[in-house]
Formats: C-alpha cells, structure tokens, sequence
C-alpha cells in the first residue's frame, strides 16, 4: 500500500475517532495496533512495547508528577489566595485593576508550578467573583482568567518543554530559559490590552470604590508584600537551581513539591485529607498525561518506520513555499489541531514529524520550541476543544454559559496569535536567555 494512502487512512480513521468521542490516547493506541497489525509485522508490537517502556524509564519525565503535586499542595495551603489579594490590592484602583492583578498573579504562579489546568480553576474560583462582584464585563473577566492561565505553557517549569525536551533532543533547562521572555511579553500583552479597553470604556472594569481604598493602608499594602515572599522564594529556588546547575530539572521539582509541603505544614493546611487530595490528583493527571503519550508514540512509531516522515517533509517542501512560508504552513497546521486535540497528543502526533522540516529549512530547533510552545498556547483558548474553556466552565456561575466563555477567550487569541507573530520574526527573544544562562564557563557549567 503506497504511504499516500496509508497516511489518508491513517489520519482520517483518527479524526474519525475523535470526533466520535474517544480519548486521544485510545484512539491513537487502538489505530497503532490495527495498522501493525494490518500493514506491517505483528511482531513489531514487541517493538512498540519497548519503546513505551524505555519511555516511561526517561527520568526527566519524572518531574511530570511532582510539578502536578507541587501545584495541587499550593492550592490546597490558600498561597494561591494570598498573592492574588496582594497583588489586587496594589493593581485594584487602577481601572481593569482586578484583571490586571489576575494576569500578574497568574505569571507567578505559571513560575511556580508549570500547571493550566491549576491556574485557571484557582484563579476562576478566586478571581473571577471577585470581578463580577464589582461589576466588571463578564468577558474581560472570563478572558484575563483563561488568558493568564495559559502562561503556565510556556513560563518555566512547563512540563509541555519537559515533553519537548524529550521528543526533540533538546535541553530543557534551555528550554525553560527562552520561554521567560516571551511569556512575559505575552503577560504584558494581555495586561496592556486590559488597561486600554477600561481607560476607553471605564464600565468594564471599574477601580475599587473610595471607601475600599481607604481601608488598603500604604502600611498594610507593605506589611501584606510578606505574603508573596514565599512564593517568589520557591520560584527562585526552584528555577536557580536549574539555571545555576546545582539541581536536575527533576531534583528541581522534588525541592519545589517538598517546598509546598512545608507551606501547607506552617500554615495548618497540611491534613490527612489534603495529603490524599493531592495524591489522587497528582495520579490522575500523570496517568492521562502518560496514557496520551504512549497512545500517540505508538502511532507515530509506526508512521515514521513506514517513512512517514520522509514523505511528510518531501511533500512539504514540494510546495515550495519558501522558509517562512514552510515555518507558517506549520503553524497553520498546529492552530487547526489544536482546535480539537491535547497538547500531548500534537506533541507526540506532529513535533516527530514536523522536526525533520524544520531541521532541512535550517531553524534552531530550540527557538523552534519556544514558538512551539507559544503556538501551543492558543490550543488552549481554541474553541470547540480549548481546555481552558472547559476548566472556566466547571468553575463559573451557572448562568454563564459556554457561548460567552467561547467570546471572551476571542480577543486573547488574537493577542497571542500577535505573540507569535513576535517570537517568529524577533528570535532573540527566546535565544538570549538560553545563550546567557547556559553560555560555556556560565555558572560552573
């Protein structure tokens, strides 16, 4: 069978599936096994059995459950709560304040804990009825709460860079250096867009009232800064000891999931219960996470042996779009397949193909991570599949409906769609900091 329409069948049979329902990593699976077992060798199953197994022996994977224990410790111990009141209190009289305050402490916690799925349900649950409490536009609300979200893809420590690292061959402590740039540009964005739209229109989102100002003192706006220190010091520790080469990007998560035990412990937060909460948490997303893995590296596994690869890079460069017209084609294709899968299914599904592209048209591949994962960051805010739409849903007063989540998340896109428009024509951006921090002699290194 020729590899045209293996790749018709293959591919089609998938999209198939999903839309009938079923999860990413039971579909790729499950086409994986019937195409071997078809197409090629079924003796080749063995094969695809070692290469899950050698994956889940890759010690940089993991850091995967200990940055998800760490995120779901801080939320359990109320620091969460604490930095954004903090914060809220400085940014508050400003118009669009309160956004602003959920955009700042969402870029903290993106640098703590690397987790969406986290920041979005805690700051929907913190933040979001404080907004609607007074009186903001319900989807300026809901988007600064996806919006600030979606950082934690891309400011270190993403886990979708530890996925990168992997499935490219890259450093991922490079990695999590070029994304701090862009993502505070991308934070910049969104808090610049918040403050045009209120100054403009002042009903969408009002400054706190003169009596709520007078009760925050200068001195307790001072004493209350406290309350953000520990949570600076686990990203400074936690990130330093990466950069700085004393710790592994896995060591490194051990101290930051140790950290937000004692947290917990000094504020009365470390239960039986919470302990536990954490734990199945922590179980449930590494199991889907991995399950995903291991459905799509099968899948692709087979692809490529068949050359897919080969044809994929072949067919693309046929079209003769020219470097940056290929780069666009890509990122095209990754726009539209994250409107309907995972962030770990395109990971596992495009990047093995996608990479042989990228290395012939001679672009960096660790720059090419950086805009991957911007890239990546607007899967999250794509309708109909974004996972942040769903996470606001779950969390949202009842009568917001999905429709109004879907249009408040619209002009964010456009915002992060300018991001990497940025990051793609300004490389330096998400190459300075890599060739800093990791220069030879740089820190010991």
């Amino acid at each position: 069978m020729s590899i045209e329409l293996v790749t018709l069948l293959m591919f089609g049979s998938l999209m198939v599936l999903l839309l009938a329902g079923l999860p990413v990593a039971f579909a790729t699976g499950s086409l994986a096994v019937l195409f071997i077992s078809l197409l090629w060798d079924p003796a080749a199953l063995n094969t695809i059995a070692l290469r899950v197994w050698q994956q889940m022996y890759q010690y940089l994977l993991f850091a995967i459950p200990l940055f998800i224990f760490l995120a779901s410790m801080l939320q359990k111990s109320g620091i969460i709560e604490d930095m954004y009141e903090t914060i809220r209190e400085w940014t508050g009289p400003l118009r669009g304040g309160l956004a602003v305050a959920t955009v700042i402490a969402s870029t903290l916690l993106a640098a703590i804990v690397g987790i969406i799925g986290a920041a979005v349900v805690t700051m929907g649950l913190i933040a979001l009825p404080a907004m609607l409490e007074h009186k903001y536009d319900k989807n300026l609300a809901m988007g600064s709460v996806m919006a600030g979200g979606t950082l934690g893809i891309l400011i270190p420590p993403s886990i979708l860079f530890i996925l990168y690292a992997l499935v490219a061959g890259q450093s991922a402590g490079k990695l999590f250096a070029g994304g701090i740039l862009p993502g505070l540009v991308l934070s910049g964005l969104y808090c610049t867009y918040i403050l045009i739209r209120c100054y403009l229109n002042p009903r969408m989102g009002p400054g706190l009232s003169k009596e709520e100002r007078a009760q925050i003192t200068w001195k307790i706006k001072l004493f209350h800064l406290g309350r953000i220190a520990f949570p600076l010091a686990l990203v400074l520790v936690v990130l330093g000891s990466i950069f700085l080469g004393i710790a592994s990007i896995t060591e490194a998560a051990g101290i930051g999931a140790m950290g937000a035990v004692v947290a917990a412990a000094l504020r009365g937060k470390l239960t039986w219960a919470n302990l536990k909460d954490s734990c199945y948490q922590t179980v449930r997303v590494t199991a889907m996470v991995l399950w995903t893995i291991f459905g799509a590296l099968s899948f692709v596994t087979f692809y490529i042996a068949i050359g897919g690869d080969r044809f994929v890079t072949g067919l693309v460069l046929d079209l003769e779009l020219g470097k940056w017209g290929t780069l666009w084609l890509i990122m095209i294709v990754l726009i539209v397949l994250g409107m309907f899968l995972d962030w770990v299914g395109i990971m596992y599904l495009a990047v093995p193909i996608f990479l042989p592209v990228v290395k012939e048209l001679g672009f960096d591949l660790l720059w090419f991570g950086v805009v991957y994962n911007v890239n990546m960051q607007m899967s999250f805010l794509s309708p109909p599949f974004g996972y942040a739409l769903f996470y606001l849903k779950g969390v949202a007063p009842p009568e917001i409906t999905m429709w109004e989540i879907i249009k408040s998340a619209l002009p964010f896109l456009v915002l992060q769609f300018t991001g990497l428009v940025i990051v793609v024509f300004y490389p330096p951006l998400a190459t300075t900091l890599p060739n800093l921090i990791f220069a030879p002699g740089k820190f010991g290194i």
